[in-house]
């Protein structure tokens, strides 16, 4: 399992666990954080958006193109940061465990 630490819209903080191979995007609505995942993993709707501690940044692979679009169009109705991404491109790895981000706004 790799554990993730999460920030709720609401400024509550909580660990849950992932499953190594799966999208962290499922486990966050899983766990009933307020992630949609409305498009299942598509890359086009936007509602997985979370904000990842910037130290976590460089663990994770590249945004690819479509996941840069998407958030830059996400950008005309929330906050985009240098942070953002899309929970459903990040796939769980035991090296993610410990893992920081805040959930985004909804969209």
């Amino acid at each position: 399992m790799a554990r993730v630490h999460i920030k709720g819209r609401d400024g509550i903080e909580l660990d849950i666990d992932a499953l190594p191979g799966t999208a962290l995007m499922d486990a966050l609505r899983d766990a009933n954080t307020g992630v949609e995942g409305t498009c299942g993993g598509m890359m086009s709707c936007g509602t997985c958006h979370v904000y990842v501690q910037a130290d976590w940044l460089v663990r994770l692979p590249a945004k690819s193109q479509d996941e840069a679009d998407m958030l830059e169009a996400i950008g005309e109705i929330v906050p985009v940061k240098p942070t953002s991404r899309l929970s459903c491109q990040i796939a769980m790895t035991e090296e993610l465990s410990g893992l920081h981000l805040e959930i985004g706004p909804p969209t």
